[in-house]
């Protein structure tokens, strides 16, 4: 059955217009035939469409059902963009489809991207909770500067990996903590400054690797969240 995002259908029994001409233009879809809808709040409905308008589809409700996330505790990305744009719209894509509450973009000292337009990311945000099958959409931040991340309170467990291997740090593996919210940092092409470190573990984050490998900053970001279902799925 096909899946659309609407995030006001219990109150406007409508698609958005660019879900409405996806279902009406693109899918030929008619009065009488049955979707599904979520609100990327946890709500997915069956609906049963009503008027087939390209601009204003509109619906009733047959069935209404919440869906609270599959991986049981929050899990939040901060991680400094990269560079090259389509790796991080890459990254976005992959996470949102393993499962993850709030991506925050940071703005890091040795960031070699300052600025982000997370429209487009918005986008791929929604088109991946659809095709995986998922009922929550996750938050997306605007870049934000790191020491705002490493000050802002978080109930839960902290991490933050890094390359520079004089400040010592221990596998991730070994550090994280089952079932708990987790807020893991990643750094820039060219890594957290020292400054940048020192003050995430003042403020209480573990310092983690994730190897001898030597990741790009997309490659550990999506091997964090990877590894954070993982551990979470031993029993």
């Amino acid at each position: 059955m096909h899946r659309f995002y609407a995030p006001e259908i219990a109150t406007t029994l409508q698609l958005p217009e660019q879900e409405s001409a996806h279902a009406v233009r693109v899918l030929r879809m008619a009065e009488g035939d049955e979707i599904e809808v979520v609100d990327g709040k946890g709500g997915l409905f069956l609906c049963r469409i009503t008027m087939a308008h390209s601009k204003h589809c509109a619906v009733e409700i047959v069935k209404e059902e919440h869906e609270a996330p599959h991986w049981g505790c929050e899990i939040v990305l901060a991680v400094a963009p990269t560079k090259n744009l389509d790796r991080m719209e890459w990254l976005a894509e992959k996470v949102t489809e393993m499962g993850i509450d709030r991506i925050i973009p940071l703005k890091c000292r040795y960031s070699e991207r300052k600025e982000l337009k997370t429209e487009r990311i918005g986008k791929i945000l929604v088109s991946a909770m659809k095709q995986s099958l998922k009922t929550v959409l996750p938050a997306l931040d605007e870049m934000t500067p790191v020491i705002d991340v490493i000050n802002a309170p978080f109930a839960g467990e902290k991490y933050i990996a890094y390359c520079d291997s004089r400040i010592g740090r221990k596998l991730f593996a070994d550090e994280f903590v089952k079932k708990r919210n987790t807020l893991i940092m990643i750094g820039p092409e060219g890594d957290f400054s020292p400054e940048e470190i020192e003050a995430a573990l003042r403020a209480g984050f573990k310092p983690v690797s994730f190897g001898e490998s030597r990741l790009r900053t997309e490659t550990a970001a999506m091997y964090a969240v990877a590894a954070v279902h993982a551990m979470n799925q031993i029993k």
